[in-house]
C-alpha cells in the first residue's frame, strides 16, 4: 500500500486509496467531480455551469505583506480559471497566527482586496482568527466559485488523442519567484544584481488567470481549448502526468519545444534542481485541438506570455513518452517536488556562492 509523501500534496495512489472512495452524498448536478489532475468541481446550478476549488491561504511575511497577498489570491485565483470560467466570488476562512498585528493583517487584508477587485472577484463570506498552533504559511483555506454557460467549461474529459500540448512560461516560476523573493542577496552574490531585479520579476508571474482567460478567447471544447492545468507541486513532470492521466489518455512532449524564462537554468542549478519537477504556480499546461493550436500561443504571445506547442495527446496505451535531444524515455510522476528541500536547505544556509 502507498505511503503519504514526506510533504507536499498527497500522491495520486494516496488519494485514489482514501479520498476518492469517500465523497459524501452523491448528487446529479454534479458535472465534474473530484479527480487527480483536475483542479476544479464543477455543478450545474440554475442551468449554469459554477466550478468551485478550494485551497490553503498561503502568507509568507518576508515576501512582504503585500507581495504576499498578491500571491495568495492568485494562487486561488489561478486554479479556479483553469475551467475557463470567470472566478466571480471568494469565500475565505483565515486562522491568523496569534503573533499577527492588526496593523499586518490590515495591510494583508487591503491589498487582498484590491487584488481581488483588480480580478472581478467578490469576497462573499469567511471566517477570521487568531489561534494557538497556527503558523505561516498556511493560514488558513478558501473556494473561488466561478460562474458561466454549461457550454463554456472545459475538462479532462474534454480532451481527445492528437490534442496539442500548449505551455506557458516554461518551468519551475514559483520555484524561482520563491527563491527570488527570500534569497536576493545569494542570489546577487552569485550572479550579480541586474541578473538578481530579472529573477525577482519571476515573482509576478506566478499565475495563471491571465493565460487561461486568454486562452478560451479562441473556442472551447471542439472550437479549442479542451482542457486546461496549473503545474503547480511536481512542476511540469507532475502536471502533464496527472492531465493525461485524468483525461485517460497518454501524452508525447518534447523537452526542448518548451518555453524557460530568462534565470529560470541557473537558479535552478545552483539550487540543485530539476526545474520540469520543480513546483511551478504559473505555468499553465493547455490542450487544445490541433486546428487552433498556433492561434492560442499567438493569442498568449501578444500578451506577453511566453508560450509554446510542446506536444500532442496520444492513445492511452502508448504511455507517457518524453522526447529529450531526440531521444524518447518514459515520463514519470516525480512524486515528491525537489523545491521543498532545497528551500529548506537554503534557509539553513546550505548554499553558499562559490559553488559549494
Amino acid at each position: 500500500m502507498a505511503e503519504i509523501p514526506e510533504i507536499g500534496k498527497v500522491s495520486a495512489d494516496i488519494f485514489s486509496e482514501i479520498i476518492f472512495p469517500r465523497l459524501g452524498a452523491q448528487n446529479k448536478d454534479v458535472l465534474v467531480g473530484p479527480k487527480h489532475g483536475t483542479d476544479v468541481g464543477i455543478a450545474e446550478i440554475g442551468n449554469m455551469a459554477v466550478s468551485f476549488t478550494t485551497d490553503p491561504v498561503f502568507i509568507v511575511p518576508e515576501y512582504g505583506w503585500e507581495r504576499a497577498a498578491w500571491f495568495a489570491i492568485n494562487i486561488l485565483a489561478s486554479d479556479s480559471a483553469t475551467s475557463g470560467l470567470k472566478p466571480r466570488y471568494l469565500s475565505i476562512d483565515l486562522n491568523l497566527p496569534m503573533n499577527m498585528t492588526k496593523h499586518e493583517l490590515t495591510v494583508m487584508w487591503d491589498a487582498m482586496h484590491r487584488e481581488c477587485e483588480n480580478l472581478g472577484i467578490n469576497i462573499i463570506t469567511g471566517h477570521t482568527g487568531r489561534y494557538e498552533n497556527c503558523h505561516y504559511p498556511m493560514v488558513g483555506g478558501a473556494t473561488v466559485i466561478g460562474v458561466g454557460g454549461l457550454n463554456e467549461y472545459v475538462s479532462p474529459r474534454f480532451a481527445r488523442k492528437g490534442d496539442k500540448v500548449i505551455i506557458t512560461k516554461g518551468p519551475a516560476i514559483e520555484a524561482v519567484g520563491i527563491f527570488a523573493a527570500m534569497f536576493p542577496a545569494l542570489i546577487e552574490a552569485k550572479f550579480g544584481a541586474e541578473f538578481r531585479q530579472k529573477a525577482e520579476g519571476v515573482f509576478y508571474k506566478m499565475t495563471t488567470v491571465e493565460d487561461a482567460l486568454a486562452a478560451i478567447t479562441v473556442g472551447v471544447r471542439d472550437e479549442g481549448i479542451s482542457a486546461m492545468h496549473d503545474a503547480t507541486e511536481c512542476g511540469i513532470w507532475g502536471g502533464l502526468y496527472e492531465l493525461a492521466e485524468a483525461a485517460g489518455l497518454g501524452v508525447r512532449v518534447e523537452l526542448e519545444k518548451i518555453v524557460v524564462e530568462e534565470t529560470v537554468t541557473e537558479i535552478c542549478r545552483f539550487f540543485n534542481i530539476d526545474p520540469y519537477a520543480s513546483i511551478s504556480e504559473g505555468t499553465l499546461i493547455v490542450l487544445c485541438r490541433p486546428h487552433k493550436a498556433e492561434e492560442v500561443v499567438r493569442v498568449l504571445n501578444a500578451r506577453g506570455i511566453l508560450a509554446s506547442i510542446a506536444g500532442e495527446m496520444t492513445a492511452r496505451q502508448d504511455g507517457m513518452v518524453l522526447v529529450r535531444e531526440g531521444r524518447e524515455t518514459g515520463l514519470a510522476h516525480p512524486i515528491v517536488d525537489p523545491f521543498w528541500r532545497a528551500f529548506y536547505n537554503a534557509l539553513e544556509g546550505k548554499f553558499k556562492t562559490d559553488g559549494r
